[in-house]
């Protein structure tokens, strides 16, 4: 049986939403929440900080809309932008950094030297890893791809994807302590 809901082309959703309509918002949040929640939970696992960031950044989206030119996809133009949400979020609770590089085991010296970092230094220093490495920890951490959809997009097999994101955070975790050692050293 065919549904009686009417599905909107993206292009309906888009000038419905640049109208300021709350029917398009809607549909534009509803269409990229499950993406977005994905995205929001490589970085916090509570419900309602999720749902926090999620909404001040599909707020902006709204927000922006008239800003968005029709280059490069939709999605990404939001990722983007709610991204910078999750940012602006953890700079607020930078102590919630510890999520991005280390596992449970490192929490005795991570718990110090990352209360020292804020999220922008963190993400500076991923621009230091090897380029497909870092590459795979974006996706991966940052905009929260699984790793068989990273292996479809870079050509590569999800062990490989495992892989790159292992070697990132060993290798940010060495960053950190070597930042760590030189500022308490000096």
């Amino acid at each position: 049986m065919p549904s009686l809901r009417k599905t909107y082309s993206e292009e309906e959703i888009l000038a419905g939403c640049r109208r300021n309509e709350r029917k398009y918002q809607e549909l534009l949040y509803r269409r990229h929440f499950d993406t977005m929640t994905r995205m929001i939970r490589r970085f916090t696992q509570d419900d309602e900080r999720v749902l926090d960031i999620l909404n001040n950044g599909m707020l902006r989206v709204f927000q922006k809309i008239e800003s968005y030119s029709g280059t490069g996809s939709l999605e990404g133009w939001i990722r983007r932008i709610v991204y910078h949400s999750i940012s602006d979020y953890f700079k607020k609770e930078s102590r919630y950094l510890r999520f991005i590089v280390l596992e449970d085991k490192d929490k005795e010296y991570a718990s110090s030297a990352l209360d020292d970092l804020y999220y922008t230094d963190l993400l500076a220093m991923v621009e230091d890893l090897p380029e497909k490495s870092r590459e795979v920890f974006k996706l991966y951490a940052i905009e929260g791809y699984s790793h068989k959809e990273i292996a479809d997009m870079l050509q590569i097999s999800t062990g490989t994807s495992k892989w790159h994101l292992s070697n990132a955070r060993d290798q940010l975790k060495q960053i950190i302590h070597q930042r760590m050692d030189q500022n308490y050293a000096g």
